[in-house]
């Protein structure tokens, strides 16, 4: 079993993009695939969410709602606010449980974080502390737009102080007029000791 951890540099920047993309691509290779959201802030109408519904549907395994996504909130909001505004909180250990089912189900599991790299989930830690306390690779997502360098930068020295291991970075063209991207790219594969995957368009 293969599991990768897929954060970003902020939220918004496409990390449930690149986790399809990812998911399409092992099952282009002949591998089962299971896209997991362990937080989820923002419900539709119909009491769902979008990354989610996402992830599901680039999976070639279907999952346990459950186990794709433990922990869902209705407001779109910091995992910690929405959890506390409905009298919950996010813990470690199901999520640990869901994952470990998952990767029994699955050659490759996609995990994909929410918001950027630091984010606080509640008394246990941060985003970071969790993708920690999972143990697996990180893939960054580093979103095209003015003041990516240094949030890729900084988010990547995060991730390898943790003692983990990014695999590698996706540039994800999120602003379309942006200036220079070329040249941002080539700064950021100067800097980022990890090999640069791929860039969305």
């Amino acid at each position: 079993m293969t599991a990768y951890f897929v954060t970003g540099t902020d939220t918004g920047v496409g990390k449930t993009f690149v986790s399809c993309a990812l998911l399409h691509r092992f099952a282009h290779a002949g591998l089962s695939t299971i896209g997991m959201k362990p937080v989820a802030a923002g419900l539709d109408a119909d009491g769902s969410n979008e990354d989610v519904r996402l992830l599901c549907a680039a999976s070639s395994v279907k999952a346990a709602d459950e186990l794709v996504n433990p922990f869902s909130f209705a407001s779109p909001v910091a995992p910690h606010l929405a959890a506390a505004e409905e009298g919950r909180v996010i813990r470690f250990a199901p999520i640990h449980a869901a994952f470990n089912e998952l990767r029994r189900q699955a050659d490759v599991v996609v995990v994909e974080g929410v918001g950027g790299f630091r984010v606080p989930l509640g008394p246990e830690g941060d985003s970071a502390d969790l993708a920690q306390t999972l143990g697996m690779p990180i893939i960054l997502v580093v979103g095209l737009r003015l003041g990516c360098i240094n949030h890729a930068l900084l988010t990547a020295e995060a991730i390898q102080s943790r003692g983990l291991t990014l695999t590698g970075w996706v540039a994800n063209a999120i602003d379309p007029h942006m200036q220079k991207r070329e040249e941002n790219i080539a700064a950021l594969s100067e800097r980022i000791e990890s090999p640069l995957l791929s860039i969305m368009d």
